[in-house]
This record gives structure tokens, sequence and C-alpha cells, in this order.
């Protein structure tokens, strides 16, 4: 057992695929025993550094392999190639070592079990943990407190509602205290009221407990543009480009973002002939039958020619603003589409 300790979590040109077998006709197996469908490739050549007492966040749509990335780092799969270490231990020859360290919460999942409490949960997870039972005991009956679930410790997890579950979730895996926790996800699904007091309540634990480490995946650009020091953009299994928000937003600082509503149009390809204009987005909302458009523009000039184009197509421009940068900008500048 080597320990390497120089980052709390690290990559090294850390890759994962997925072989797929495909399912053929008696015909097609026969001609062909060892046809397969096309393996998927989930991470490719992926190297980062998470300091300790970082919040550090992975930013990308739905996917990019942000999950599997953090299973890999929580020792739950085996990267295909390359190395990762979490606590400065290898995740495929020390699991163990980094299990003990370690926690980890996924949103729009429930780990427990119905029958039992919340509070008999958490205590039943923590001694997973080797936590001291009276030490688990008082940590649960804070962190329920600090989470607005006080009253409802003695219910039935299956009697909680989705965002309840979820803080219940929180509970259990900082009841154990871990030196790094892996939050996949965390406010998937849940009401504005319920992300808020997970996030503030994840930033405050940060704040307080400066030697531990939290890595958060995310594909909503305002709450990794809250919540992280760092943040890395992946997209397709590639870390795209990793610095804090505000560096990041600097990026496209000297272009201009302009954001349309618009009526779908027939053609949007013509956009890329616009001189001056450096990437650009499309979204359709069936609901509303509307367009919403992102430019990153370099070339103030560019702004009339998008619009002289949406009006030759006989189409309405029901909103057009310009705005400061954002995550999702950088996003948008660096692969042609928005986040979500």
């Amino acid at each position: 057992m080597v320990k390497k300790m120089a980052y709390a979590v690290e990559t090294k040109d850390l890759g994962r695929i997925f072989k797929r077998k495909k399912r053929l006709k008696r015909k097609e197996r026969k001609q062909d025993p060892g046809k397969r469908k096309k393996d998927v490739v989930a991470l490719k050549d992926v190297n980062i550094q998470v300091n300790e007492g970082e919040l550090f966040g992975l930013l990308g749509p739905n996917g990019a392999g942000k999950t599997t990335l953090i299973k890999i780092l929580a020792t739950l799969l085996l990267p295909s190639e390359g190395d990762a270490w979490v606590a400065g231990y290898n995740v495929a020859k020390d699991p163990f070592e980094i299990r003990t360290r370690i926690n980890m919460v996924s949103g729009g999942e429930t780990s427990g079990y119905g029958l039992l409490t919340a509070r008999e949960n958490v205590w039943m997870f923590s001694q997973f943990y080797g936590v001291p039972s009276k030490l688990a005991k008082e940590r649960a009956d804070g962190l329920f407190k600090e989470f607005g679930l006080w009253e409802k410790r003695n219910q039935k997890l299956r009697t909680l509602s989705s965002g309840e579950r979820q803080k219940m979730s929180m509970i259990r895996a900082f009841t154990t205290d871990p030196q790094i926790i892996f939050l996949d996800e965390p406010t998937l699904g849940l009401d504005v009221n319920a992300s808020r007091v997970i996030r503030k309540f994840v930033m405050d634990w940060a704040k307080e407990n400066e030697n531990k480490t939290v890595l958060l995946t995310t594909h909503y650009m305002m709450e990794a543009d809250e919540m992280c020091d760092r943040v890395a953009i992946i997209d397709k299994g590639k870390v795209l480009v990793c610095d804090t928000p505000e560096n990041l937003k600097r990026m496209v600082r000297r272009s201009s973002t302009l954001k349309l509503e618009v009526d779908p149009l027939k053609d949007y390809s013509r956009f890329r002939d616009i001189q001056g204009i450096r990437n650009f987005s499309k979204k359709e909302n069936p609901e509303t039958q509307m367009a919403q458009l992102v430019f990153i523009v370099d070339d103030e000039a560019a702004v009339s020619d998008v619009v002289s184009e949406i009006m030759s197509q006989g189409k309405r421009i029901h909103e057009l603003q310009k705005t400061e940068p954002t995550l999702e900008d950088v996003f948008v500048s660096l692969v042609g589409r928005a986040l979500e």
C-alpha cells in the first residue's frame, strides 16, 4: 500500500469505457458471433487535481461523464485506463482505505430502508462506518435540526417527501464526518427551498472545516458559480477547462452575450456564416412555442446581422437582451450548445 498525498483527489489520464453487446437476430449471430454494439466512452484522458479543503465543482450537461467519474473516485467503478487517487490512496489498489475516509450523496436516489425511521436509518449507516453509537446520535440529532427535519426524525422513511428523503441522505452522509464527500447532483429535482437549504449547509460545512474536501457535480450553472472555489467544465467524457468561476467568466468577458426569444426558425445554420459570432446555442420550447437563442458575440456589428437574419425568415423577436457572462456562456463558447 503506497500513499500519495499531494491532493485530496487526483486523476491522471483517467478513462472509462463501457462495453456493450448488441442483440442480434439468429441469422446475424451465426454470420458474425463476435459482433457487438459500439462501446461507450464515458471518460477520456481526465486529469484533475482537487486541493485539500476545496469545494470543487464538476459542471456539465446530463451524460457528460460526471457520475461515472464520481463512482470511480468513490470506488464503485474501476477505471478502464489511467489512475485516480483519493486521500492519497489509489482507487484500484486501496479501495478499503478510501471508503473509511469518504461518503457520497446522489441526487434523485433514496439510500435507506422504508420500514425504518429516518433516525434509525442514519444511525444504522453510521455503524457501518464505525462511528460510536452515542456520538452518531448526537451528530444526527444536530443535523436533523439543522435541516429542519427534527419533527420528522421518527417517521418511516417511506412516508417522507422526495425533498425530505434527500435531506435525510445528506444527514446520513455527514453524520460520519467524512474527510472527503462526493455530492452527485444533490439538488436534482428538489424545490427551491430544499435546494437552498442543502447549498447553504454544504458551503457552511466547507467553510467551517478547512481540511475537509467537497467534490460536487451539477448541471446547474448558478449552483456551481455560487458554491465552488474552482470548477471543471466536462462534456462528452472530457474536461474542457478548469479554473475559478470568475476566471472562467473572464474567458468570454471581452465578448458580449446576446440572448433572444424568437419564433422557431426554419434554418439556424445561417448564423454560422455571420462574422463576429464566436458560437451560439439554440433551444426550442414546445410549451411556449418559442426558441431561445444565445450568441457569444466578439463584434457588436454582428447583432444587427443576427436580427436581420431572423427577420428575413419572417419570424418575430419577442425578447432581446445583453447580459453579463455566466458559466453557461463559457460552455456555449466552448461547445456551441447550452448546458441543459
